[in-house]
C-alpha cells in the first residue's frame, strides 16, 4: 500500500530519491515543505510586526526565543505521549490545532489587535505544537518507506528543512514588503491544511492491543533504562553534542561576521544562508554516492572537518565569494552530519520507544544549537567574533580526531527491530494484578567449564538486552550449591511491564543474542517468576 521499494543488489546504496516513490511519503514531504516555508515566513512576519515597537531589540529576539523554547520544555513528554497514542491521530490533532492558532494570529493581525504579548504568546503556543509533533513526525517516518530507505528519509528531511530555511525568508520579505505581516499569517495557517489533508487519507494499520497503555511516567522511565543500556544509541548522542556545540558558532555568528567582516546588508546574509540551504541540497543529491565511499564514521569526521574549515575561512577571509563557496561546502557538511546522526537514530531504535528516543536525540540537537549559541555570543562578546570562530574551528576538529576512540556503528542498517514474541508464557497458578510488583525473573544456565568465558561474554548483551527491554536491575550469580550451574536474575517494575517485555518490546536482535546462551538454558522449569508482596 505504501509503496516500498526493493533494490536488486543490497549493497548498492539507494538513491536520495528513492522514498519518494512511496505515494504517501511524497505526498507529506511537499506538504512538510509547503508548512516549513510558513513556519519561516511567519517568523519574519512577526519579526517585522515588532520592529516598531519600543524594545524592539528584545522583543524581536524573543521571537525565535518563543517558537524554540517549547522544544527544550516538551521534547521528552511529546516522545513517550508519541509512543503510546496513535502518532496519526497526535498528528492530525496537533497539525489542525496549529493551523487553528496560526488563522487566529492573521485575523488578529487584520484587525489591529495584536500586541507583542499576545503576538509571543500565540507564537508559543505554535511552538508547544511544534514539539508535540517533532517525535511523532520521526517516528511515523520508518512506516512509510522500507528500513533501508531511511538514510535518504534523513537527508531528504534535511533538505525539507534547509529548503524551507533558505526560501521562507526571502519569499517573506517581499510578501512584507507589499502587503505587511497579515498575508504571511495567513498563508502559513493555509500552509498547514496539506499535511493535514494526507493524514486524514492514509490509513495506518492499526495494531491490537492485548496489554494496558502503559502509564506515562512508567514509559518515561523505560526510555530511560532503554538508552542507559545502549551503548550505540548513547555514542550517537555524544558524537551529536561534539558536532553540534562547536558548529552553532557560525550559525550564531554568521550575521555580524556578514555585517562587519564583509560589509553586507540584510539581503547578503540572506544571500550567505541561500549559500548554506544550497550546501545541504547539493549534499542531499550526492548522499548515495557518499555513503558508498564512506561509513557513516567517517562521514561525521569529514563534516567535522568541511565544517571547520568555513568556519576558519568565514573568519579570516573578505572576499565574499569565496566564503560563500565555503558555506556550500558547510551547509553540505551539515546535511552530511545531520543525516548520519538522525538516520542511524532511527535503525537503531525499534518501534516502541522510537519517538523516546527521537525525542532525546531533538532535545541534544535543540539544546546544543541554542546553548552553543548563547556561549559563542558571550566568547564573542569577550573576545571577538573571529577568536570565537576560530576556537569552534579547533573544536571541530578535536571532534573529528575524536572519532578514531569514538566511532558510531557502521551497521545499523544490518539490526533486525522486527518484534519478536519469542519468550515462553510463564506457567501460573496466581494471575497477578498489572501493578502489581516488582517482578524478580530467574534463570538457571548449565555452564560446562571450558565454556565459562564464552557464556560470560554472551550473558554482557543479554544483560543490556533485559535492561533495554524493562529490567531495573539485572545481574548472573553462580550457584555454589550446584555444579556448573549459573543464575541469572532481573527486576522489572511491575507484572503489565514484564508483558510488556515478553509481548511488545522483545525484537529479531533480541532473540539473535539469546539465541547464543539458549543451549545453556536449564530448562522451562528453571525460570521463575516472583511478585514482590505488600507487608502493609
Amino acid at each position: 500500500m505504501l509503496g516500498k521499494v526493493t533494490t536488486a543488489d543490497a549493497t548498492t546504496p539507494l538513491s536520495t530519491w528513492a522514498p519518494l516513490r512511496s505515494p504517501i511519503y511524497r505526498a507529506l514531504w511537499i506538504a512538510q515543505l509547503v508548512s516549513n516555508l510558513g513556519t519561516w515566513m511567519q517568523t519574519v512576519g512577526a519579526q517585522w510586526l515588532l520592529v516598531d515597537e519600543p524594545n524592539a531589540a528584545t522583543l524581536v529576539s524573543l521571537v525565535q526565543t518563543a517558537i524554540t523554547l517549547p522544544v527544550m520544555l516538551l521534547s521528552i513528554p511529546s516522545g513517550v505521549i508519541a509512543d503510546l497514542v496513535d502518532r496519526r491521530r497526535l498528528l492530525l490533532g496537533a497539525q489542525s490545532t496549529m493551523a487553528m492558532l496560526a488563522a487566529v494570529l492573521a485575523v488578529s493581525t487584520a484587525t489591529g489587535h495584536t500586541t507583542p504579548g499576545v503576538l509571543l504568546t500565540l507564537l508559543f503556543l505554535l511552538g508547544c505544537g511544534q514539539a508535540l509533533t517533532a517525535p511523532a513526525w520521526q517516528a511515523i517516518q520508518p512506516e512509510l518507506v522500507p528500513r533501508e530507505q531511511i538514510p535518504s528519509v534523513a537527508a531528504l528531511g534535511s533538505m525539507n528543512i534547509n529548503i524551507g530555511r533558505a526560501v521562507g525568508p526571502a519569499l517573506a520579505g517581499v510578501l512584507v514588503s507589499l502587503s505587511g505581516p497579515t498575508l504571511v499569517f495567513a498563508l502559513n495557517a493555509l500552509s498547514f491544511g496539506g499535511i493535514v489533508a494526507v493524514l486524514a487519507v492514509w490509513r495506518r494499520p492499526v495494531k491490537d492491543r492485548q496489554l494496558p497503555t502503559e502509564r506515562p511516567l512508567a514509559a518515561l522511565q523505560a526510555g530511560t533504562r532503554f538508552i542507559r543500556a545502549a551503548p550505540a544509541i548513547r555514542r550517537v548522542l555524544l558524537r551529536s553534542i561534539l558536532f553540534i556545540a562547536p558548529a552553532s558558532a557560525l550559525w550564531a555568528l554568521l550575521p555580524v561576521i556578514a555585517r562587519d567582516s564583509l560589509g553586507l546588508s540584510s539581503s547578503g546574509y540572506g544571500l550567505m544562508l541561500g549559500a548554506l540551504g544550497l550546501g545541504a541540497v547539493l549534499g542531499a543529491l550526492g548522499l548515495s554516492r557518499i555513503r558508498a565511499l564512506l561509513t557513516p564514521t567517517q562521514r561525521l569526521t569529514a563534516a567535522a572537518v568541511l565544517f571547520g574549515v568555513a568556519s576558519v575561512g568565514a573568519a579570516l577571509l573578505h572576499h565574499v565569494a569565496v566564503v560563500l563557496v565555503l558555506l556550500v561546502g558547510a551547509g553540505l557538511a551539515w546535511l552530511l552530519a545531520m543525516s548520519t546522526m538522525n538516520s542511524t537514530m532511527q535503525l537503531l531504535l525499534p518501534a516502541w520507544v522510537r519517538a523516546r528516543g527521537l525525542s532525546v536525540y531533538m532535545l541534544v540537537f535543540m539544546g546544543g544549537q541554542a546553548l552553543g549559541s548563547l556561549f559563542w555570543g558571550l566568547v564573542a562578546g569577550a573576545l571577538d567574533s573571529v577568536a570565537a570562530l576560530l576556537i569552534a574551528a579547533a573544536l571541530l576538529v578535536g571532534s573529528a580526531v575524536s572519532s578514531v576512540w569514538l566511532p558510531i556503528r557502521h551497521n545499523a542498517e544490518e539490526l533486525d527491530h522486527t518484534p519478536s514474541a519469542f519468550w515462553p508464557e510463564p506457567q501460573l497458578v496466581v494471575e497477578p494484578q498489572p501493578d502489581d510488583g516488582p517482578v524478580l525473573v530467574l534463570r538457571s544456565y548449565d555452564v560446562p567449564e571450558d565454556r565459562v568465558e564464552e557464556f560470560l561474554e554472551a550473558m554482557a548483551f543479554v544483560g543490556r538486552s533485559r535492561q533495554r527491554t524493562g529490567a531495573m536491575e539485572w545481574r548472573l550469580y553462580r550457584d555454589v550449591g550446584v555444579v556448573d550451574r549459573y543464575v541469572e536474575a532481573f527486576v522489572v517494575r511491575s507484572w503489565a511491564e514484564h508483558m510488556q517485555q515478553h509481548q511488545v518490546r522483545l525484537t529479531a536482535q533480541d532473540q539473535l543474542r539469546e539465541r547464543a546462551v539458549a543451549e545453556f538454558g536449564a530448562g522451562e522449569e528453571q525460570i521463575t517468576h516472583l511478585v514482590g508482596v505488600d507487608r502493609r
